[in-house]
């Protein structure tokens, strides 16, 4: 197993990692390889856009007109009714 020596690190951080040490019931070493592994976690980003994601939810369900381009279009202020 590697080792790492990390130095300078503030009070205030070393209590909270004691306290969080304690809740979880290990060490603050344990804890610390742990808030580490969970920072470099590999998680996997959604492809696309948020548009994309939107159109790949509804593929499938019969959509017969193509929804327009909306970018670029001039904004229309909204009409309510009293």
């Amino acid at each position: 197993m590697a080792q790492i020596l990390v130095r300078k690190i503030e009070e205030s951080v070393k209590e909270r990692i004691r306290k969080r040490a304690r809740q979880h019931g290990r060490s603050m070493e344990e804890e610390a390889r742990d808030i580490l592994r969970s920072a470099v976690a590999v998680t996997k980003k959604p492809e696309g856009g948020l548009g994309t994601r939107i159109r790949k939810r509804f593929e499938g369900i019969s959509l017969d007109e193509p929804i327009p381009e909306l970018r670029g279009s001039p904004v229309k202020a909204a009409k309510f009714r009293l």
